[in-house]
């Protein structure tokens, strides 16, 4: 089929009216997945008085799991390149199961470090694969809406499963929520088992020389660029928010889960709506959603000494920060022509953020910013944003001009 012709298939192809089971069976796996990254945000002081370290030290418990998020996705991917999907997604749950026994039985904070990172190595694994077998499932006219729920079940950790782990934290000690997951993780081993087609995640024509192409798209490198300073951004004020709410908005440690749920219900609201949005308006979606963010985190920059306003602009920023990721993972995917590679990398890129982010906001809560430190790095990184987004849109803008087909057609495509 030639290419024109595969334009104008794509461009046929009607959206779904529902997503395959299979999408929603996959968010669930990175349900937990985010549950895992994102719950230690909540439980930062009870992880270092436990321990004897620093609350800026805990914090590196945040920043190893992205850096093992940074290897993994990209070279898991390409180590599982030859595996079935489903086998992929079976092993990857069973080593982030064990992560977790590791951690929850843990005492010494160099284990903790270690056990840590490997179990970002299986999430990479996992959500890397996740997202190109659901990707497929949804065929091209909803990528980015399937895109968006298995993202969707990341964001939803934050509005159940980080706000519960924080709570459980406080009641029962912060190594429950490590034993919750550990457990839920071997449950959803026979889940994945029947829903997963042994076919559906199946590369044996795939290559790695093939995938490796990928590389050479510039457009690509844009996007892993816009991946890395929006997450950056973000969350490298989001992994510090209990001391910015409790130091800065004067709100008791008991209310800072309630906080999570409403940054969880924006971000879970945010990617569901933008993925539906980046099937149609792509860029409009990135550089929106990156202006706002910007305009938040200065917001919180300046006014979190105010404790309602403080937790109204937190939950926008949940649901602007994070709303773009789907639309720039199916902008990659189609970007590179090879989707397990691309979708490692932009997980990669997601994380490299997060880890110089939340480092950088470590190093800032420590000094004389205190608890604004995290927010005013956060500010800074998510400027960025703008700058790949933009150029994405202006060289998306010139092809569509230039190509006799359209500019309709240009967004249509994406590879299988």
């Amino acid at each position: 089929m030639s290419t024109r012709e595969t334009l104008l298939h794509a461009v046929d192809d009607r959206a779904p009216a529902r997503l395959p089971v299979l999408v929603y069976v996959l968010a669930l796996g990175t349900f937990l997945m985010g549950t895992t990254e994102f719950v230690v945000a909540g439980l930062l002081p009870e992880i270092a008085d436990d321990l004897g370290v620093s609350v800026a030290q805990s914090g590196l418990l945040i920043t190893v799991f992205a850096i093992g998020m940074i290897v993994g996705a990209p070279v898991m991917a390409m180590l599982t390149l030859r595996l079935p999907g489903r086998l992929t997604l079976m092993l990857a749950l069973g080593v982030f199961a064990v992560g977790h026994v590791v951690v929850a039985l843990g005492s010494d904070f160099a284990l903790l470090l270690s056990a840590r990172f490997v179990t970002a190595l299986a999430t990479g694994a996992f959500w890397s694969v996740a997202v190109v077998i659901a990707a497929r499932a949804a065929g091209p006219g909803a990528s980015a809406r399937a895109l968006g729920m298995v993202g969707a079940g990341g964001m939803l950790a934050n509005v159940v499963g980080v706000p519960l782990g924080a709570l459980a934290g406080q009641l029962a000690g912060w190594r429950g929520p490590f034993w919750a997951l550990a457990v839920l993780a071997f449950a959803a081993l026979p889940l994945i088992a029947r829903t997963v087609p042994h076919e559906g995640g199946a590369r044996q024509t795939a290559s790695i020389r093939t995938e490796l192409k990928a590389l050479r798209s510039g457009r690509l490198w844009l996007v892993l660029a816009a991946c890395a300073a929006t997450t950056g951004g973000v969350l490298s004020t989001y992994s510090y928010i209990a001391s910015l709410l409790t130091d800065r908005a004067g709100i008791a440690p008991a209310l800072v889960p309630l906080v999570l749920v409403g940054f969880g219900a924006g971000t879970l609201a945010g990617t569901i709506i933008g993925g539906r949005l980046g099937d149609f308006r792509p860029h409009a979606t990135t550089i929106g959603a990156a202006a706002v963010s910007v305009a938040l985190l200065l917001a919180i920059c300046l006014f979190t000494g105010y404790g309602p306003v403080a937790v109204v602009l937190i939950v926008l920023l949940g649901f602007f920060g994070l709303g773009a990721n789907p639309v720039l993972g199916a902008l990659a995917i189609r970007f590179a022509h090879a989707p397990l590679l691309a979708t490692a990398l932009t997980v990669a890129a997601f994380n490299l953020g997060t880890a110089i982010g939340s480092w950088i906001a470590g190093h800032a809560l420590d000094s004389p910013l205190g608890a604004t430190g995290p927010a005013v790095v956060g500010t800074a990184i998510a400027a960025l944003t703008l700058i790949p987004v933009i150029a994405i849109a202006r060289i998306e803008h010139r092809r569509s001009n230039s190509d006799p087909a359209g500019p309709r057609l240009v967004m249509a495509v994406t590879e299988s």
